[in-house]
């Protein structure tokens, strides 16, 4: 595949067409950003392949490399740096620490070539086309490196988020500079990269958890919170992205100022945790999803801090007003760096919004949210009861991001259509699709729980392995339990991977599939885990909350029908299914099993079911 284009980047869902931007990013970036993003990935495989080899050797790595790996990948997820400059620095930075740490190898020769390669700043343009996504010449290959390489990516920007909070993992460390490493290793085979897809869901789901314990050992488990969306008569500041150490630093700094602090897109959860509610400068959350900012960072009229990923290229009338921190980044704005304790000084933010004028109301109300692990651990007894009684007929998980696709108004149909017996688990900032929608109760519990932001999504995982434990259920996926995920970019994926290492069973992921999904690879991820796309609202209800008597469905694998229902082992042998038990059926679903044997798999389907039906 060449690249006639002046840029290739489909590491997101917005992707041109579907299948990849060229000459701008559908995220704004320009080609000598992307050039520098891609070169600051492959510079950072090199450095990771000589820390790995050391390690081999026995010997430490300093911390300093640890967080330098952290803060480039992160620095290269979707829209959270736009500053060619920086992102060059970064590059240099990473050859000199690599250098240093080459010149204590043993075994240099053993090291591929972005170990050894060494360039000045005029050198790095050139040296980026040739080690792009479309270096790796085999479709299939690069489909496995790719996703591992966005997997790592997300990992990376939740574990920054927990070093900023002081928590440290080095076997988490140790595994994304393995794996990056990895990636410049031909003799790897698609089964190779497998295996490490599903490693990468394994130190996934370790990293959530990391950030989760960095969260709430540091602001307590969150509650049940109603926060407000209208707006004070303060001069304020708003901020944005993910990190909760920032937003902590900026209200400790504007307590006594006269200057009132709201969160906005995926900072929205930060008021569910007890240390944040103390705080009576933080007066409520202020607009939408990441991708409404153009005019709601207009309207808020003071300064924008955004801690993380979600930038959109900035209008003239707020560029002066918006600040960036962390490995966020754009030319122009100013840059908050953090001093070598990792304090940071907002003076500047605060001053300039004591000049500006209060927020433009832009809707009046309450959001309930709060609904971690704990609170709803709290609710076990009642939801079972409630799902035993009929109350509940279906969980639905409708977590991950939102973007500006129009064809993600799919969602708010989707929870508008759904059930009123079905409750939606939602983490992330897809939520906003539905969250200020007016769905309703099921017995005093709202049916959209929100558990937080996207990592949260771990919380979702716990509540779903304490509901299979109260029930009595074997695997997670016998639970009345389905998953219609929205995905934008890298923590998604990382999420996902999480996910699919559990061994969740057919999820559902749109609005698009991953154009860095190869049609091989794509298959091979629906033939092990039954991952579909979206269609039409209804088809999708009918899909994933088909009654009692649609348990069993023609896309299941039948390894996993054997699982969940071993009853029917006998059945289906009768009916002419004879190789239940061979490997196949580990990968084959129930209708590739049926047209092999020439059998009919809606017959199939009517007598699996109504023996289950049958048997309540």
């Amino acid at each position: 595949m060449e690249n006639k284009n002046e840029l290739f980047c489909y590491q997101c869902q917005e992707t041109m067409a579907g299948s990849g931007c060229g000459r701008v990013g559908m995220c704004g970036k320009k080609p000598d950003v992307a050039a520098m993003q891609d070169l600051l990935i492959w510079v950072t495989k090199g450095l990771s392949a000589v820390a790995t080899q050391l390690r081999r050797e026995k010997k430490d790595i300093p911390e300093r490399i640890n967080h330098l790996v952290t803060a480039n990948l992160y620095a290269t997820v979707t829209n959270a740096n736009f500053d060619k400059d920086v992102l060059a620095s970064r590059i240099s930075e990473t050859l000199r620490e690599k250098d240093s740490l080459l010149a204590m190898t043993e075994k240099k020769q053993e090291l591929p070539e972005a170990a050894s390669w060494t360039g000045t700043e005029a050198d790095y343009e050139e040296k980026a086309a040739a080690v792009g996504v479309l270096a790796t010449r085999d479709e299939d290959i690069r489909s496995f490196r790719e996703l591992i390489v966005y997997g790592i990516k997300g990992l990376a920007a939740y574990l920054y988020h927990a070093n900023a909070l002081g928590s440290e993992d080095q076997d988490i460390d140790m595994f994304i500079q393995r794996a990056l490493g990895q990636m410049l290793d031909d003799s790897l085979t698609g089964g190779n990269l497998l295996a490490l897809v599903m490693e990468t869901g394994r130190y996934g789901v370790r990293v959530m958890d990391l950030l989760d314990r960095a969260n709430t050992g540091a602001y307590g488990n969150p509650q049940i919170t109603s926060v407000k969306t209208g707006v004070g008569t303060r001069p304020a500041i708003l901020v944005s992205g993910q990190d909760l150490r920032d937003l902590e630093m900026l209200l400790e700094q504007t307590q006594g100022t006269g200057v009132d602090v709201y969160t906005h897109g995926e900072m929205l959860p930060a008021q569910y945790y007890p240390k944040f509610r103390n705080y009576d400068n933080l007066i409520g959350n202020y607009g939408n999803a990441w991708w409404k900012q153009k005019e709601e960072f207009e309207s808020f009229n003071g300064p924008v801090l955004v801690t993380g990923e979600g930038i959109i290229p900035p209008k003239d009338s707020y560029k002066d007003r918006l600040f960036t921190t962390g490995c966020a980044g754009y030319p122009g704005c100013v840059h908050i760096e953090a001093d070598e304790n990792g304090k940071k000084d907002f003076s500047a933010l605060i001053e300039l919004a004591k000049k500006c004028e209060a927020p433009k109301e832009l809707e009046s109300g309450e959001i309930v949210g709060g609904y971690g692990r704990e609170q709803v651990f709290s609710l076990t007894d009642k939801i079972v009861e409630a799902v035993k009684s009929g109350e509940i007929s279906k969980f639905i998980v409708m977590a991950g991001s939102d973007g500006r696709a129009k064809t993600r108004s799919y969602y708010t149909d989707f929870a508008k259509a759904l059930p009123k017996d079905t409750v939606i688990l939602t983490a992330g900032s897809a939520k906003y699709r539905y969250n200020k929608l007016d769905l309703g109760e099921i017995n005093g519990l709202p049916r959209v729980l929100d558990a937080g932001q996207c990592s949260d999504t771990y919380s979702i995982v716990q509540i779903a392995l304490k509901l299979k434990e109260a029930f009595g259920y074997e695997n997670i996926n016998q639970l009345p339990l389905v998953y219609n995920l929205a995905w934008h970019g890298q923590k998604d994926i990382v999420v996902l991977l999480a996910l699919l290492y559990l061994d969740v069973k057919h999820i559902h992921l749109g609005p698009t599939m991953p154009a860095f999904l190869s049609a091989n690879v794509a298959n091979v991820l629906i033939k092990y885990f039954g991952i579909a796309g979206i269609k039409t609202v209804q088809e999708d209800i009918d899909a994933m909350l088909g009654g009692s008597d649609q348990l069993i469905r023609p896309d299941m694998i039948v390894a996993d029908i054997v699982q969940q229902y071993p009853q029917l082992v006998d059945v289906m042998m009768s009916c002419g299914l004879h190789c239940i038990s061979c490997g196949v059926s580990q990968v084959e679903t129930l209708e590739e099993a049926c047209m092999t044997h020439g059998l009919d798999v809606y017959d199939m389907l009517d007598v699996l079911n109504d023996e289950l039906n049958n048997a309540g």
